[in-house]
């Protein structure tokens, strides 16, 4: 009849990472078939949620395509910015509203975003960082691009479980840390098991003429941590917690230096 509005079927999707969920609710099915593909393995069937963004796509009104990314806390609300999307999210609500260009590389930003923050508030991080699991163990290889964490993933013997080649996550937990599988990928582009294991120790990438583990004082440990974490909110709290998650982290978990070559005995190292 004249004068009704159509009503817009909308569909959703719930992402956990990490034992964190994220439902994405969206009027677009083909974007809602593209969140299946890239999150293949990650998507719950489950309800209840943790956190629920609205996702509308379009193009950004004078967005500069080149920006970077902004993370910013004002009255009880984070509000994210890139120059593919621009978020609102309100932590205690549960509630958020992100408008994006059709991307899967938006999304995946809005949700590492989210994950640090709330990974932060308990003391965890997001890693770039290779990991895998073997004989029930995680280990986490860390490194800027170029150090080899794509080649040590690559280099996996069989019985290794793959996390991610690129961004790890890392919870803690009573009596430890527990790394989990990301959906992040680096060059191997290819999704990380959706398991997880008790993190037994950290290796600091550096390609070399041989291979070898050098201790690392913890100091430097905790630096070069810092370095290589996901953090981009501008808050002082946050900075504060992030500092203060790398020096439990650096703490309580072996830190070495692996020295290698492109080389799959190097896994005979790793243990």
């Amino acid at each position: 009849m004249p004068g009704l509005a159509t009503q817009v079927e909308q569909y959703s999707v719930v992402i956990a990472i990490g034992g964190i969920s994220v439902q994405l609710n969206t009027t677009d099915s083909d974007f809602l078939d593209l969140l299946h593909n890239r999150y293949a393995g990650f998507v719950s069937a489950g309800e209840g949620a943790e956190y629920e963004f609205d996702v509308h796509l379009g193009p950004l009104a004078f967005a500069d395509r080149h920006a970077d990314v902004s993370v910013k806390y004002r009255s009880g609300r984070w509000f994210l910015e890139r120059g593919d999307f621009r978020a609102e999210w309100e932590p205690a609500a549960g509630r958020g509203i992100i408008r994006q260009t059709a991307n899967p590389y938006a999304i995946d930003s809005v949700l590492r975003i989210v994950h640090t923050l709330v990974l932060a508030k308990q003391g965890g991080f997001l890693l770039h960082s290779a990991s895998a699991i073997r004989n029930g163990k995680a280990f986490l290889f860390a490194g800027v691009s170029g150090a080899g964490k794509t080649t040590i993933s690559r280099l996996a013997p069989p019985d290794a479980t793959l996390l991610t080649d690129e961004i790890s996550y890392v919870r803690k937990q009573a009596g430890g840390y527990v790394a989990y599988g990301t959906p992040f990928t680096g060059e191997l582009a290819k999704l990380g098991e959706n398991t997880s294991a008790p993190v037994a120790a950290l290796y600091l990438l550096v390609q070399g003429p041989e291979n070898r583990i050098d201790p690392v004082a913890t100091a430097d440990a905790g630096r070069e941590l810092l370095a290589n974490m996901l953090f981009f909110a501008e808050d002082p709290e946050m900075v504060h917690r992030a500092f203060q998650a790398a020096c439990d982290f650096v703490g309580h978990v072996p830190v070495h230096r692996l020295t290698f070559v492109p080389d799959a005995r190097v896994w005979d190292l790793i243990g």
